[in-house]
């Protein structure tokens, strides 16, 4: 492990919010999460921090925040149709979409270019495309930071939703996340329940391989999405709400084209970009924050933004989708 004082988060959240951490632990390896919990994390507040794509930092944290700085990723078993595979939570998500491609391992290649580590994954259930990360993943591997205890949790034991999982819920700042398993297909496999994807690839009149599903995932992600490295933003800030079939087609009466997805027990899952971009808020500033030119779903820091600029944006734009939908907007992303 490393230990920085006074340590500047904004290489480590895509925001790129100027904070400040007391204390900054790099871990280096799984093994040494047993010491760095019991000689810190539990004299002190703490924030386990991944890649920082989900997270804004409302101001210095006054504490001890860990990052785990371990990759890799290991075979573990392989039959005719599968193949298990052992990550490790510090490996970039979009690293390990890489060599699925490479090796040809079907599953989670709608998941292509989404920012942050392997680790962070099942903690959102991260999704896109018609695609969430429980479809594939096989157990968590981890440390309880309460007890310093080891744990290993199956798929059916993570209570995974909608954007949601027992590490948001139960075990919500209890776990330090060390590996990830999943278990992809060998046999060529796609979902493309999604349309827009699925157009995609009949207009490029591209054959079905993984590769090619992978970039046109890519292609559709830039065009909507700003490059946090160039634009400071945490993705899709809030969460798509789901209503009940009834509300829906009240909705559906005035707007007739409203977006909606099925959601379990008949309910109806809308697209909150719409809802905001319906509310006039696509590519809107409040000052330095506001909400991405392509895609009213992300807000942005369009230089020099401060947390309070873009909470402040956060909040007129969920009065606004309210005012005109009787929607109350959740936000995904975590507020520290």
């Amino acid at each position: 492990m490393q230990l920085f004082e006074n340590q500047n988060l904004k290489a480590y959240n895509t925001f790129g919010m100027e904070v400040f951490a007391r204390q900054f632990i790099q871990m280096e390896n799984a093994d040494e999460i047993p010491t760095i919990i019991n000689d810190y994390l539990k004299r002190e507040p703490y924030y386990i921090l991944g890649g920082g794509s989900n997270t804004l930092f409302t101001k210095d944290f006054d504490g001890i925040v860990a990052h785990p700085a371990f990759g890799g990723i290991e075979v573990k078993e392989r039959t005719y149709d599968n193949v298990l595979l052992r990550v490790a939570a510090g490996e970039p998500w979009d690293n390990l979409i890489q060599y699925c491609i490479r090796h040809e391992y079907f599953g989670i290649e709608n998941l292509t270019a989404i920012p942050g580590l392997v680790g962070s994954a099942p903690v959102q259930n991260i999704g896109a495309y018609g695609v969430e990360v429980k479809d594939t993943l096989y157990k968590v591997e981890g440390f309880r930071i309460s007890t310093g205890e080891p744990f290993e949790l199956m798929n059916a034991d993570c209570q995974f939703s909608y954007r949601n999982s027992i590490f948001k819920q139960a075990l919500k700042n209890d776990c330090i996340i060390t590996y990830v398993w999943f278990q992809l297909s060998i046999k060529e496999h796609f979902t493309l329940s999604y349309q827009g994807l699925a157009n995609a690839m009949a207009e490029r009149e591209l054959p079905m391989k993984l590769r090619y599903v992978s970039e046109c995932v890519r292609k559709i992600r830039d065009a909507k999405l700003p490059d946090p490295k160039i634009v400071g933003n945490g993705g899709s800030f809030f969460k798509n709400p789901v209503i009940s079939s009834e509300e829906y087609e009240d909705l559906k009466s005035q707007y007739p084209d409203l977006i909606a997805y099925d959601a379990p027990d008949g309910q109806k899952k809308l697209s909150a970009g719409q809802l905001i971009e319906k509310a006039g808020w696509k590519g809107k500033r409040m000052g330095n924050a506001g909400t991405w030119k392509n895609q009213a779903l992300v807000l942005v820091n369009y230089g020099n933004a401060t947390p309070k600029e873009v909470l402040d944006t956060a909040e007129t734009i969920v009065k606004d989708v309210n005012s005109l939908f009787n929607i109350t907007l959740e936000m995904e992303i975590n507020r520290i």
